[in-house]
């Protein structure tokens, strides 16, 4: 892949790619990737931010899909979002629903600064758990011309009804006072406690959707150093925030484009499933791949419908 190649899917010679930094208006300073069409640097191009999926940096998925559209003629930004990667922000690995909301505004901030960039053209890809993020932001980002969602994880919903809202409010008042009584023991002992990450060898008796995430994350299909769903974990008491405050409430008042793509065969389809019925108007559509699970619209070409995804914004983008 190149000497200085540090991303985990091949370099394309007919794109650009420089790293930059800009800030949040929480005053972390973050870094991203910015992609350009090699053949058009001279040009004033629609843009795309880009990030997830959740747990992941710049240099997997959200890089891979910020390449390939560059390539298709869109400047393209993959970021690392707060307090992960090669962004800023202390403590490290920690999730939060109002940060990384503003992240994805952040990055609107400094696309539309740009002066290749036609300001009044830029969308956003979120994917997984930025893909929840990604739509919160479009519900109160009017620059958001046109959002695009991969998967699409609603992490506040995950985090205090489980899987399939599984959970009641006895579980929930569990996990308040485990979680509390972390945030005692963290203070005591000057760290912050990880929660429990990917296994480093799978048992075999692992859900189905475990096992797709540890072939993409701990294999060299996917793995980084970077990236704390290959090589770390969140820290524990983080999840108190997306437990209390739920994404998503206005989404429905959302007035520009959306595109939510998910496989009709993951385990988090359900999440595309209810948050497109809060969607209003014409410009909304629901995509379910055949044949795919959450994973494989990461980096499998075969089942990502790029053609779609490239239409949508050349549509919407204009």
């Amino acid at each position: 892949m190149g000497k200085n190649w540090d991303k985990v899917f091949i370099k394309n010679d007919t794109v650009d790619v420089r790293k930059v930094t800009f800030r949040n208006r929480y005053g972390i300073t973050l870094t991203g990737d910015l992609y350009s069409p090699k053949d058009k640097l001279s040009d004033k191009l629609a843009a795309i931010a880009v990030c997830g999926p959740f747990g992941a940096v710049k240099e997997q998925v959200s890089g891979l899909y910020a390449q390939t559209m560059a390539e298709k003629g869109f400047i393209t930004l993959a970021f690392d979002p707060s307090y992960t990667g090669e962004s800023m922000g202390e403590p490290r690995n920690v999730a939060s629903p109002d940060i990384n909301t503003e992240d994805f505004c952040a990055a609107i901030d400094f696309l539309s600064n740009q002066s290749n960039i036609d300001f009044n053209k830029i969308g956003i890809i979120g994917i997984c758990g930025f893909g929840g993020f990604g739509l919160n932001a479009a519900a109160i980002d009017t620059r958001i011309k046109a959002t695009v969602t991969i998967t699409m994880y609603d992490m506040t919903r995950v985090t205090a009804n489980g899987y399939f809202d599984s959970l009641n409010e006895e579980d929930r008042n569990k996990l308040r006072e485990n979680l509390n009584k972390q945030r005692t023991e963290d203070f005591k002992n000057g760290i912050f406690a990880k929660a429990p990450g990917l296994p480093e060898k799978l048992t075999g008796k692992e859900p189905q959707f475990l096992k797709d995430y540890y072939d993409y994350y701990k294999t060299k299909r996917g793995f980084h150093k970077r990236s704390i769903a290959s090589n770390g974990n969140w820290n524990m008491t983080s999840s108190l925030s997306l437990l209390n405050m739920p994404i998503l409430a206005y989404i429905n008042e959302i007035r520009n484009a959306v595109l939510m793509i998910h496989g009709k065969k993951a385990h988090s389809r359900y999440f595309s499933e209810d948050t497109f019925k809060k969607l209003k108007g014409d410009n909304k559509k629901l995509l379910i791949i055949k044949d795919a699970n959450h994973v494989d619209l990461y980096d499998n070409f075969e089942k990502i419908p790029f053609d779609k995804i490239e239409n949508f914004f050349k549509n919407y983008l204009n």
